[in-house]
C-alpha cells in the first residue's frame, strides 16, 4: 500500500520523480497518480492510482469509462482522460499489432509486471499473423504462485477470437526455474488450447532480471 502523497518525501513524489528520472523511473499507479492528478477528501490520489491498476490490469485495451466511473475518487471525467491516454498510446504504441517472431518478444509489454510483489499470471492472445491482440491480467496470486484454471484463460481467449496464446507470469522471489505448480497448469492449457484449436506458444516466467521460456527450453 503506497503512502498519502502528503506523506512521501517531495523529490519522490510522482512528477518530481518523473522530471527527475523520466518515466521509466516511475511505477505503474504512479504514473497513474499523475494522470488522475488529485484524489478527494476520502480517497489519497496514490490509493486511488492503486486501485487503479488492477482494473487495467484485469482489462488490458478492453477498458472502458463504465470500468472506471464506479471507483470511489474517480467520476466521470477522470475516467475520460484516463480512456482518452490509453486510446492515444494504442494509437501510437500499440501492443496490439506488434508482429512477434518468437514467443519472447512480448517480454518489453509485461516487464512492468517483474516487480510486482504477488504473483501476476498474464495471458497475451495472438492472431493468425502472430500479432499481438491483447494482454490480460487472468489472475493474482500469492508471494509463491497464482492459481489459474484453463477456463478463466480461454474465456478472453476466445472473445478475442484468437488464433495462438502465450502465457507468462512473474516470480516475485526466488528464481525462475518452473515450480511444480507452473508445469502442471502449462500441461492443462496446452491441453485445453489442443482441444479448442487455440495452440499454447509459450509459457514465459520473468522478473526484473531475466527469464524462462517453456518453448525455449523444450518444455512445452
Amino acid at each position: 500500500m503506497s503512502r498519502p502523497l502528503d506523506q512521501i518525501p517531495e523529490h519522490d513524489r510522482p512528477r518530481e520523480k518523473l522530471r527527475a528520472r523520466g518515466a521509466a523511473a516511475l511505477k505503474d499507479h504512479e504514473l497513474l497518480a499523475i494522470l488522475v492528478g488529485k484524489g478527494t477528501t476520502r480517497i489519497d490520489v496514490m490509493t486511488l492510482a492503486e486501485n487503479l491498476v488492477q482494473v487495467v490490469d484485469a482489462k488490458g485495451l478492453d477498458l472502458t469509462i463504465q470500468d472506471l466511473e464506479h471507483l470511489e475518487g474517480m467520476g466521470t471525467v477522470k475516467a475520460m482522460g484516463i480512456i482518452a491516454a490509453i486510446e492515444f498510446a494504442r494509437r501510437r504504441i500499440k501492443p496490439s499489432g506488434l508482429k512477434i517472431t518468437t514467443p519472447a518478444d512480448v517480454l518489453p509489454l509485461i516487464r512492468h509486471y517483474a516487480d510486482r510483489k504477488q504473483e501476476h499470471f498474464l495471458s497475451v492472445t495472438i492472431n493468425g499473423a502472430n500479432e499481438v491482440l491483447n494482454i490480460r491480467v487472468v489472475s493474482m496470486g500469492l508471494l509463491d504462485r497464482a492459481p489459474v484454471h484453463p477456463r478463466e484463460v480461454f474465456a478472453e481467449v476466445l472473445t478475442d477470437r484468437a488464433s495462438g496464446l502465450i502465457l507468462a507470469h512473474n516470480h516475485p522471489e526466488g528464481g525462475l526455474d518452473p515450480s511444480p505448480a507452473d508445469v502442471d497448469v502449462t500441461r492443462q492449457i496446452k491441453q485445453a488450447g489442443e482441444i479448442l484449436g487455440i495452440p499454447l506458444l509459450d509459457h514465459i516466467i520473468f522478473n526484473p532480471t531475466g527469464y524462462f521460456s517453456f518453448l525455449e527450453e523444450g518444455r512445452l
